[in-house]
């Protein structure tokens, strides 16, 4: 498995640096067919020499500039900054020394310092390409609601109170009707003699909410919430629909509905 993964590290490794000098060979290119600095009065051999030499070895001044100064800077466009500063000195010897040797050039210290301000755009703008190539996408993160069945014995002291019929069905919802309790299941409605509000307290470890002053519904029978202007309507399974109030529309807000 070690060796594996040595050499999966090593295979993308090299796939980096060969993309990396892909793209460097081809900014030498362009800039050596346009021949920007003074540098369309060489021969053309020689214009492209020279440009191949400043950008493919200036690049790679960059990138282990980069990858020494990576690990230390977290925040993707301010090291690029800093990194196209560090490599600018070493960059504009290099160029410095392929002018003089390709096209004749002097080497002397003002000279020097006056490339350094024409070297730091270039490698700066590099820097940038390259940071763009292999720039992470962002990723997203979706998330959901995820409604879970209820356990059962948060709805046992409440099941007992229904008729042998309904006590093992699926409960739907409940509804304060005057001074009765009617409670929906997926076998049938049946009323109760309890207080609504007895109801919720034996209820509240069940996976329901209660969404208006006379309504509570299980989660997992809801399949639909529609919510105009302040008020709602959640649509259950069996086609039943319950009111929503704006006081209790936040809870639904929170469970994801809308």
């Amino acid at each position: 498995m070690a060796r594996d993964r040595g050499a999966m590290t090593g295979t993308a490794l090299a796939r980096r640096w060969a993309v990396d000098l892909a793209m460097l060979t081809a900014i030498g290119l362009l800039m050596g067919f346009l021949g920007p600095f003074g540098s369309p009065r060489a021969q053309v051999a020689e214009r492209y020499a020279y440009w191949m030499i400043c950008m493919v070895g200036g690049g790679l001044i960059g990138i282990v500039a980069d990858e020494l100064l990576g690990r230390r800077i977290v925040a993707l466009w301010l090291k690029v900054a800093i990194v196209s500063v560090v490599m600018t000195p070493f960059v504009s010897l290099l160029v410095m020394t392929t002018e003089h040797f390709v096209m004749g050039g002097r080497l002397d210290l003002e000279g020097y310092l006056r490339l350094i301000w024409r070297v730091w755009p270039i490698s700066l703008a590099v820097m940038m390409v390259r940071a763009l190539a292999w720039r992470r996408p962002q990723t997203k993160i979706e998330t959901r609601t995820v409604v879970a069945p209820p356990l059962p014995e948060t709805e046992a002291a409440f099941r007992r109170r229904l008729s042998a019929k309904r006590r093992s069905s699926r409960l739907i919802a409940l509804e304060a009707h005057d001074h009765y309790l009617k409670v929906h299941t997926d076998a049938g409605v049946e009323l109760l003699s309890m207080r609504f509000a007895d109801a919720l307290e034996e209820l509240a470890q069940a996976h329901g909410w209660r969404v208006h002053r006379s309504w509570w519904v299980a989660a997992d029978a809801v399949e639909d919430v529609r919510w105009r202007r302040g008020a709602g309507e959640v649509l259950l399974a069996g086609g039943l629909k319950a009111p929503v109030s704006r006081t209790h529309g936040p809870t639904l807000k929170e469970a994801g509905w809308f």
